[in-house]
């Protein structure tokens, strides 16, 4: 079954498959249900694709790719057709970031941020499609060498729920800025953006095939996709154990892939930080999206001699902080899911029965649903450095104060997870501030700073268990491209 519109309605029989620029029923029939995180009710269905639907997103992508019409353009068209996609997610940016809000639960002002993130990464990449320049190699007497860079052919990008339509933009369009045909598999926690952005690029004149979208289940689409023998490079963001599982299934087809994995990020507060600019930012940075951010700063890290002054401080903005419906456009909203709600009360449970002090708490907005998915903003400490909750993902609104004592105990204290995705380091010494930077594991650095709104041009990715490879900058251009050596003998 096929169709030329995307129909996400509880009653549209689930077309939300995009294969050859075709809107496409799932073979069996089967479909998936859609939740509000804010009251729990259903409010749209996608299909539930499997793989046989990601032999031919596969099949259409290669075609795409070699014959098609998309493998003919020169970048410099392709650059103008994702321009055109990001000048149509702005056109369309109020429309998307209700829908993004009420698909994930997060606060109306979050969508509308992240739909501005959306469009420039197809405005960024877009630009930067024919700027991508190759070498040429001095070598011997009577030999010029190229180093080309070249498409990989069919990328595959398995991406998570936390921002839907900024990492539709963030994993796609560099891919394709580099002349590759792509195929998706959103989260199923969240696939609206992917798919209403999707449909916005074949409004944009995208040729068919250079997009395709297998919405499912991940054990019965995104597992399928990772192993396919049709694919030349994957992305994938989201935990550790499926980024172990998704890199093993590449390895066996001999395919290269970028992985994000998350985080469990550190804020370092010095005695001489400036806690009036310090407060806002390490708040926000653990409350945004509900705390359901891969680059959260959830562990606050302060010096013994200030740690009572600034956790007091932190503590009664912390108590101030409201959850609510992602239309009341409150600090928080809900979890995802359910599931992440019960994970992330159980984390908290735990540490609360293990004897770790509630600093403060944010409160639940009176007559907010109470099916929703709701948690409340939560400070913990003094957290022991080797509990698990200090240590691992929570992936929700919780954030650990942990003293320190020196520079030294500060960076090992920051490099003792096993994760290195972002750190911040909050001194007004300008020698430390580099000491610091250089010697904390994390892909990211921010001095007196967090966060970069979006960050579409900084070069974005982890150490240890966070991943390996980056995306953003024009390093993702690097990641979705492969070098060929031209070894010209002229005589």
């Amino acid at each position: 079954m096929s169709s030329q519109r995307l129909d996400i309605s509880p009653e549209g029989g689930a077309v939300s498959i995009l294969i050859n620029n075709e809107w496409r029923a799932a073979a069996g029939g089967g479909a998936i249900p859609v939740y509000a995180p804010s009251d729990d009710g259903q409010f749209a269905q996608i299909a539930r694709g499997g793989a046989a639907e990601v032999d031919g997103a596969v099949a259409a992508a290669r075609e795409a790719f070699e014959r098609g019409d998309w493998g003919r353009l020169t970048a410099t068209e392709r650059g103008r057709l994702l321009m055109k996609v990001g000048e149509l997610i702005q056109a369309n940016a109020e429309e998307l970031a209700q829908l993004e809000s009420r698909d994930t639960g997060k606060p109306l002002s979050q969508g509308r941020a992240d739909m501005a993130a959306a469009a420039r990464y197809f405005e960024y990449y877009g630009a930067a499609a024919d700027k991508v320049h190759g070498e040429t190699i001095p070598f011997l007497e009577g030999y010029t060498v190229m180093a080309l860079r070249e498409p990989f052919g069919v990328t595959a990008h398995i991406i998570p729920w936390n921002y839907p339509a900024q990492m539709f933009g963030r994993s796609l369009a560099p891919s394709l800025a580099m002349g590759n045909a792509t195929v998706i598999k959103p989260a199923e926690e969240a696939c609206l953006l992917p798919l209403r952005i999707a449909d916005l690029a074949i409004e944009a004149g995208l040729p068919a095939g250079a997009i395709n979208v297998v919405t499912g289940l991940g054990e019965e689409a995104g597992a399928p996709l990772a192993a396919h023998p049709g694919i030349d490079f994957l992305a994938f963001t989201g935990s550790p154990e499926v980024g172990t599982l998704v890199q093993q299934a590449t390895a066996r087809n001999h395919v290269g892939c970028v992985l994000e994995l998350g985080g469990k990020s550190p804020q370092i507060v010095f005695e001489d930080a400036d806690f009036d600019a310090v407060l806002p930012v390490v708040q926000k940075a653990i409350v945004q999206n509900a705390g359901q951010t891969c680059s959260a700063g959830s562990r606050v890290l302060v010096q013994e001699s200030v740690y009572d002054e600034f956790v007091g401080r932190l503590k009664e903005a912390f108590s101030g902080l409201v959850t609510a419906s992602h239309d009341a456009d409150a600090n928080c909203g809900p979890l995802v899911s359910r599931d992440q709600q019960q994970r992330v009360q159980r984390m908290l449970t735990a540490a609360e029965a293990d004897g770790i002090p509630v600093i403060s708490r944010g409160g639940i907005a009176e007559g907010t649903p109470a099916s929703g998915y709701y948690v409340a903003p939560t400070l913990l400490g003094p957290v022991p450095r080797d509990h698990t909750i200090a240590r691992e993902e929570v992936f929700g609104p919780v954030l650990c104060a942990i003293p320190f004592r020196d520079e030294a105990d500060a960076v090992e204290l920051a490099n003792s997870t096993d994760y290195g995705l972002v750190a911040g380091i909050w001194t007004r010494d300008g020698a430390r501030q580099m000491r610091m930077a250089r010697k904390v594991r994390a892909g990211q650095v921010f001095i007196n700073g967090y966060g970069a709104g979006g960050g579409i041009e900084l070069p974005f990715g982890g150490m240890k268990k966070s991943g390996h490879g980056r995306e953003k900058g024009f390093e993702a251009l690097r990641e979705f491209s492969v070098v060929k050596t031209i070894v010209l003998n002229h005589g």
